[in-house]
């Protein structure tokens, strides 16, 4: 599953790439063809980012990566009644 989720990372951060481009930088389209591009830009932006995200809290399920350093919620208030 997860190499379906990179595949699908890679795809989506392609096609952001190529119609932010598209959309950026072409002078002969039409405000519709405009609209298409910069709409399919956002689908891979956030398709991408959404990707992105499902594969990092895999990596740190599986322990590939090693988990990010935020404290539980006790250690939080612990730390918080402290430094009143």
């Amino acid at each position: 599953m997860t190499k379906l989720v990179a595949i699908i990372n890679v795809i989506a951060w392609s096609g952001f790439w190529a119609f932010g481009y598209l959309a950026i930088s072409a002078k002969d389209l039409t405000s519709g063809q405009l609209t298409v591009a910069a709409i399919l830009a956002f689908v891979g932006l956030m398709t991408g980012i959404a990707a992105y995200l499902k594969l990092v809290r895999a990596a740190e399920v599986s322990g590939y990566a090693k988990k990010s350093n935020q404290l539980d919620a006790e250690a939080r208030h612990r730390a918080q009644a402290q430094g009143s």
